[in-house]
């Protein structure tokens, strides 16, 4: 496993800010590219002082508007039976449009910035957004908060616990669950406000 780790910031050493800016538009798109392994690295070559903190966090939340944006764009002029027709060859299936739709019509544009936060449902909730024509300031900014957020999270956990492979898992898993909660418990004051309005 530490050789696996340590080809991993290799790689992202290799290819420097535009591998971070490329890799985390690939993980922000259909392609199932975890995080995970880019931005903790960033964050450990950084500690090393081979990195720039703060432009590797900026490249890491670019790369994530950038993906989302190739996907808000297909959906608004594609459409939603063609993502669905096609969706297919990159591992996309009408159940996950079906989740999509339901988790935007239900919390509204705020979930495109809660929906940065949850493991699987980030990758695509920008297909809602573009087929319902959400307008792109917003969309750009919250997709911005939410991803910064995220990316913020892995880069400080790669910085300051190194190659600790135990403790960066278990504190992974802990910050990801956390996140879940806190945005459920937000999603639920929003429309409890949304309501009594």
């Amino acid at each position: 496993m530490e050789e696996i780790i340590n080809f991993i910031v290799d790689s992202v050493s290799a290819f420097g800010y535009l591998g971070i800016f490329i890799m985390m538009l690939l993980e922000s798109s259909f392609i199932p590219f975890p995080s995970e392994i880019v931005m903790i690295p960033a964050g450990y070559l950084a500690h090393k002082g081979e990195m720039n903190f703060f432009i590797a966090i900026l490249c890491g939340i670019a790369g994530s508007l950038a993906g989302a944006l190739i996907n808000y764009y297909l959906a608004l002029y594609l459409g939603r039976e063609i993502l669905i027709k096609y969706g297919k060859y990159v591992f996309f299936k009408p159940e996950t449009m079906n989740k999509m739709e339901q988790f935007f019509n239900k919390h509204g544009h705020i979930s495109t910035f809660s929906g940065r936060l949850i493991p699987v449902i980030r990758q695509y909730i920008s297909l809602p957004a573009g087929i319902g024509k959400m307008n792109l300031f917003l969309f750009c900014l919250y997709t911005s908060l939410g991803a910064g957020i995220w990316v913020v999270i892995l880069t400080a956990l790669g910085y300051f616990l190194g190659q600790n492979e135990g403790l960066l898992r278990e504190y992974l898993h802990i910050i990801t669950l956390s996140l879940v909660i806190l945005v459920a418990i937000g999603i639920s004051i929003y429309i409890y406000y949304q309501k009594k309005a």
